[in-house]
């Protein structure tokens, strides 16, 4: 049972490259649409999803330090984490409400 600790953590970081990289394809996605159509709306989706792909890439080093950092250096990163997914869901919110 000790060996499939780090399998485990092998598969937890494939599945956060594949959400990293979804994250960053409706980031292309948005800005390529946004390229096409300049609106406001796009503006704020791409922006939207940039915020959110930054907080995903955040919270994936978070992750790699929390074995071996301060309980409190953690908690500090994990407000910081916090942040950009705000303003990606914020932005995400104006485009689709206007």
């Amino acid at each position: 049972m000790v060996e499939a600790e780090p399998l485990v953590r092998g598969v937890l970081l494939v599945l956060r490259f594949i959400v990293f990289g979804l994250a960053l394809g409706l980031t292309l996605i948005s800005f390529q649409a946004y390229q096409k159509q300049r609106t406001t709306r796009l503006q704020y989706a791409f922006l939207g999803f940039a915020f959110i792909s930054m907080g995903v890439a955040v919270s994936s080093v978070i992750t790699q330090l929390g074995a071996d950092a301060d309980p409190s250096i953690i908690t500090f990163f994990q407000m910081v984490e916090t942040i950009p997914f705000i303003i990606g869901f914020s932005m995400l919110y104006l485009s689709l409400y206007r």
